[in-house]
């Protein structure tokens, strides 16, 4: 509902309790029990948002803040409510809608790439050490190093394979790069993917500034992140949020104290957010919420008990709405009292009694004035939500998502060049150089083969040969040395005639020579 330009959240008495827009990035808290009607305050406050032209984004656990997307339904006990309120102009009315999901099921898909959600996050999801977080960090320093993109987790897990590959390259300039460490990071990706996180890594990745939006009729649109299945992996769903606000912070440009937040974001479950969360990262997350607020961006978390929040953060949450809580042990009743605490007292009543006494629907409120004071505490019955209060049928949410212009920019998946291609086309290449060599070694190895066996060929060749002349020397010395003395008679006449026709040609020779040589004197 909105008052005179402001939230209108419900009554006191018969007091209006209001919040100022420009207060709204002051940031704030939901805190009560479960059944306390924490989902109503926060589709009141953000429905009211929506009607003044402020963009919203709400994670919804349960699956019922979707109803906001249509009217609400009449019925006896509203028009009592509506009556008791003194509301006459009120009307159901639905809030303009843009469903997202990381699962890319009941909504848009949202995804992120490794690069944007860096190693510090990252080692959050993936619940790494120290050591294991310092091999992540090195991992995209040598992708920074060779200007390989990190959009997947198909692009991280080659990118771990190449340093370990190639650790002792890496290990002087980086530093140590244990098997180990790099083998435990791996089986907590194979962990990630095997719960859907891998949905969550790639491109088109999400561009916040497309839930800084309104509609036709400048209505800030209400952004609603399904979490019904997304908070069944708390790491995961928590440093989503953590990402999202680090992001925002470090898009967004200075732009100070304005008459109303850019965008209002409310985080449910917000203990999740702080569950064994590093110190490092804790003081990232308090300098962000702290800062952010200068961005026009506005913060409020919704949890069951106020302890949930670091005091740091809590410090900075000035517009708080804090429905019952129950006590029934020590620990318990300590909660309340921190509760009751953190608000400016009020002179009528026992903050810390009325805690326990509240029914659903009522909340002890205390916002931020016009000059940024907190109020006191007022025990307040909260409006019912112009929008549905239940769920909203599968139906009704597909057209919803059909019909928003933004499918076309988010729904197809885009794959381009990145680690993983290029390290697969490295290696490939490497693999086809190996076989290369390997095939020129195998075809100098069969040529020096042949020809040894060329050699060893000739070698028997000579060999035999040898052999069959001293085999058929031999066959004709024991010839000789067998012969008859008639055979041995004829040979030895043989011989002789031979021998005296050569003395009788030689000496013919020998005389014709002289004969010319004579003739020639004369």
């Amino acid at each position: 509902m909105i008052f005179e330009n402001k939230i209108w959240v419900g009554k006191s008495g018969t007091e209006n309790i209001l919040l100022y827009p420009s207060m709204a990035n002051r940031h704030g808290l939901i805190a009560g029990a479960t059944g306390t009607g924490k989902t109503i305050t926060l589709k009141v406050m953000a429905e009211s948002f929506s009607n003044i032209g402020i963009p919203v984004f709400i994670s919804d656990i349960k699956g019922d803040v979707a109803g906001m997307a249509i009217p609400g339904v009449d019925s006896e006990s509203m028009q009592k409510r509506i009556k008791n309120f003194e509301l006459n102009d009120f009307s159901y009315e639905k809030s303009p809608v843009c469903f997202w999901d990381i699962y890319g099921k009941l909504g848009l898909p949202v995804r992120t790439t490794i690069s944007e959600m860096g190693p510090t996050l990252l080692s959050r999801i993936l619940g790494l050490n120290e050591t294991q977080e310092g091999i992540l960090y090195i991992v995209f320093r040598i992708a920074d190093d060779n200007g390989w993109l990190l959009l997947d987790i198909k692009d991280l897990r080659s990118m771990l394979q190449y340093i370990t590959d190639n650790s002792s390259k890496y290990t002087i300039k980086y530093g140590n790069i244990g098997k180990q460490s790099v083998g435990a990071i791996s089986k907590a990706l194979l962990t990630l993917e095997d719960s859907g996180g891998n949905l969550f890594f790639g491109e088109t990745s999400l561009d916040i500034n497309d839930w800084i939006t309104t509609d036709s009729d400048g209505k800030g649109i209400v952004n609603i992140l399904d979490a019904t299945k997304l908070v069944n992996n708390p790491r995961l769903y928590s440093t989503f949020l953590l990402w999202m606000l680090t992001d925002l912070y470090e898009r967004l440009p200075e732009v100070g104290d304005m008459k109303k937040p850019k965008i209002v974001f409310f985080f449910d479950e917000a203990h999740l957010l702080f569950k064994g969360i590093s110190s490092s990262l804790l003081e990232k997350v308090e300098l962000v919420v702290k800062l952010i607020r200068s961005k026009g961006v506005g913060v409020f978390f919704i949890t069951q008990n106020p302890a949930d929040i670091p005091d740091s953060v809590l410090a900075q949450l000035g517009n708080k709405v804090q429905h019952a809580l129950r006590a029934y042990t020590p620990s318990e009743m300590k909660a309340v009292k921190v509760a009751a605490n953190s608000f400016r007292p009020n002179p009528e009543f026992s903050t810390e009694k009325i805690i326990s006494e509240m029914g659903i629907g009522e909340a002890l409120v205390s916002f931020l004035d016009e000059k940024g004071r907190p109020a006191i505490v007022k025990r307040t019955s909260i409006f019912p939500p112009q929008c549905n209060m239940g769920i909203l049928d599968d139906y009704e949410r597909r057209e919803i998502i059909f019909k928003n212009p933004l499918g076309s920019k988010y729904i197809e998946t885009i794959d381009r060049e990145s680690a993983y291609e290029i390290l697969t086309k490295q290696y490939e290449d490497e693999r086809v150089q190996k076989e290369a060599e390997k095939e020129k070694k195998e075809m100098e190895k069969a040529e020096k083969e042949a020809e040894k066996e060329r050699l060893a060929s000739e070698k028997l060749a000579e060999k035999a040969r040898k052999d069959q002349e001293k085999e058929a020397a031999k066959i004709a010395k024991e010839k000789a040395k067998n012969k008859s003395p008639f055979e041995k008679m004829a040979s030895s006449a043989a011989k002789t005639a031979t021998n005296t026709i050569t003395r009788t040609i030689a000496n013919k020779v020998s005389r014709g020579l002289l004969d010319m040589l004579l003739g020639g004197k004369k």
